[in-house]
């Protein structure tokens, strides 16, 4: 959401002018923390996007007859009235207020109502300076406890529970359809929090854990974050060995920084330290918008002042103006996570599982091939080995050696996309310049090298490129391609030796499917985009009996032809990961083929191959 449009959705929420609605004394209320319905707040717990936010310490607002509450208001209206998309939790990190006093704590008490009064999900700690600093969490009775203690939270909907003495908790909230918990711990942990600690992550194996905390990491200047000596305490004793804390959030220091540590087990632990006090108006109960997506495997971190964004922005001074909302590398950011590789070793993903042929065979299939019946990984395809076409029509391929390559040219592999029917593949190593590599070639006679398909036709392949692919001696390898000139098809526009159909990457690791249609005298192309190198990919060419569309992972691409085209011209052999001009091979393709079929009509993507 742009900056002008969450001011004009904060100032529909009546939220202009909440600095001049406060007081600044304690005990005063702002118009803005008295509750509503927030019909804004319906977390999507399946949407592989959803955002937790992060506040860190707002004790200068909450300062005995210093002070105003208008700004954490702010912030916690905009969460209750959407103003960030999917947000499922809020946790604050310690230093409420400034002396932890009874009037302090029941002021902020009593905005966080707002968040009570709509059921949002959202944790709290003591810092510091919310309780006597020289205690843990044994301390007893304190005005922080008899406030935010566990009875606060029974009506919480992620609220699962607290340490016997009430100062530490854990939350548990959906996003992506999975499970993730929160812990919420003191300022500091006596042993029995410790132990507490330990035994909620051991009750919960398979769940990712975020702790917050109030002291962990404190930053140099540059934003290099490192473990304070309490913070060791904690890496030592509950960090470091517990492979499900992922990421840990704590207050308490200035700067802002982050760092990632290696835990035991070898993977990624992301520390990070937010605080804002010691910016103008005590920070502007500014927060902090961790942003997950799923599906990009990232985090996108941002750091914005609700308060300051409701304004109009005419009447912000020079210093406002700085804080509505913060960038550099400490405050905005990305964080690169492949989710399921980083979960694997506690809550792993359940292994693909391979399809039998039958299952794939859908009416209409001309060609069905598949890869995982062969020897060990590695091994060669052997010379007058017949690769068997599953769909029983007699398709069958057999493979062809260029000139000067060898038998390793072409092996079996054990490598396949987690959506393939099979669980193998063949691997090339082909190339041009010269001309090396091997291939297979539909047999002499077989029903497909006469087929024109002018009645529509889909086309699949599962397809990996390796990450060296752009090294410019691969651009334009054929994946599949029918050993037939144009110029034989009796077509003579664009270049009449190039094949009449073909399936390549171009140089840039880009799908193209250029074929010469029966109706149209020259050449029909359809463009993928860019890939990503060294990972699985599935390609679909579907035609209607009149357009021709390409999907990759089953979405449609932008580069298709308007322009009606039926069928393919020709006749002539089909080639299996090879190339040919004028009827010359003259390049073997470089990477992975996985399983290919050909349908003689057009598939919806729900009936793809893909998984």
């Amino acid at each position: 959401m742009s900056d002008s449009s969450r001011r004009s959705f904060l100032r529909g929420a009546g939220l202009i002018g909440a600095g001049v609605a406060a007081t600044g004394a304690l005990g005063a209320v702002s118009a803005a923390a008295t509750p509503s319905s927030a019909a804004g707040w319906c977390p999507d717990p399946n949407d592989p996007r959803f955002t937790l936010v992060v506040m860190p310490d707002t004790q200068y607002l909450f300062d005995e007859d210093r002070g105003d509450a208008a700004p954490l208001d702010a912030s916690l209206r905009y969460v209750l009235d959407g103003g960030e998309d999917n947000v499922v939790f809020l946790s604050h990190l310690g230093d409420l207020t400034e002396h932890g006093e009874a009037g302090e704590i029941a002021q902020i008490g009593h905005s966080f109502q707002a968040l009570d009064h709509n059921r949002v999900g959202y944790s709290v700690l003591a810092g510091n300076h919310d309780v006597n600093s020289s205690t843990d969490d044994q301390r007893g009775s304190t005005p922080w406890l008899s406030t935010f203690g566990p009875q606060r939270f029974r009506s919480s909907p992620t609220f699962r529970g607290s340490s016997k003495d009430g100062y530490n908790s854990y939350h548990v909230f959906r996003g992506g359809g999975r499970d993730w918990l929160v812990l919420a711990l003191d300022w500091r942990l006596s042993p029995a929090g410790f132990d507490w600690a330990r035994s909620v992550i051991q009750q919960h194996p398979k769940t990712p854990v975020i702790l917050t905390t109030h002291e962990l990491a404190y930053a140099d200047e540059s934003g290099q974050a490192s473990l304070s000596d309490y913070g060791q305490r904690l890496w030592d004793q509950l960090i470091n060995d517990n492979d499900q804390i992922f990421l840990t959030l704590n207050g308490h220091f200035w700067p802002p920084g982050r760092a990632v540590l290696r835990n035991k087990a070898g993977h990624d632990v992301h520390v990070h330290i937010t605080n804002y006090q010691d910016h103008y108006y005590g920070g502007s109960a500014m927060i902090r918008l961790y942003r997950f997506d799923l599906a990009r495997n990232v985090i996108d971190v941002s750091t914005i002042s609700p308060w300051l964004l409701s304004q109009n922005s005419a009447r912000l001074n020079e210093l406002d103006r700085r804080e509505i909302e913060l960038t550099g590398p400490v405050n905005r950011f990305t964080l690169d996570i492949d989710f399921t590789a980083r979960f694997s070793g506690f809550a792993p993903g359940p292994p693909p599982v391979s399809r039998p042929a039958r299952d794939v065979l859908i009416p209409g299939t001309l060609a069905y091939w598949r890869f995982d019946n062969g020897p060990a990984a590695g091994t060669p395809f052997a010379d007058g080995l017949v690769q068997r076409d599953l769909s029983g029509h007699g398709n069958d391929l057999v493979r062809v050696t260029m000139p000067g390559s060898n038998a390793s040219a072409l092996t079996w592999s054990a490598d396949f996309h987690s959506g393939a029917p099979a669980h193998g593949s063949l691997r090339f190593d082909g190339g041009k310049n010269p001309g090396h590599g091997a291939y297979l070639k539909t047999v002499d006679g077989a029903p497909l090298n006469s087929a024109d398909f002018q009645h529509g036709y889909t086309i699949e392949a599962f397809v990996k490129v390796p990450g060296d692919f752009k090294n410019g001696l691969h651009a334009w390898c054929g994946i599949f391609s029918r050993l037939c000139r144009g110029r034989d098809a009796g077509k003579t526009c664009d270049d009449p030796l190039e094949p009449a159909a073909t399936l390549a990457l171009s140089d840039g690791a880009q799908f193209q499917w250029a074929v010469f249609p029966l109706n149209q005298a020259g050449i029909s192309t359809c463009w993928g985009h860019e890939l990503p190198l060294d990972q699985w990919w599935h390609v679909a060419l579907v035609n209607s009996g009149q357009h021709t569309s390409m999907f990759v992972e089953g979405c449609q691409v932008l580069r298709n032809p308007k322009t009606p085209a039926v069928g393919i011209s020709g006749t002539g052999n089909w080639l299996l990961g090879a190339y040919d001009y004028d009827l010359t091979v003259d390049q073997g393709f470089y990477g992975w083929i996985g399983d290919v079929r050909i349908v003689n009509r057009a598939l919806s993507v729900h009936e793809f191959m893909l998984r």
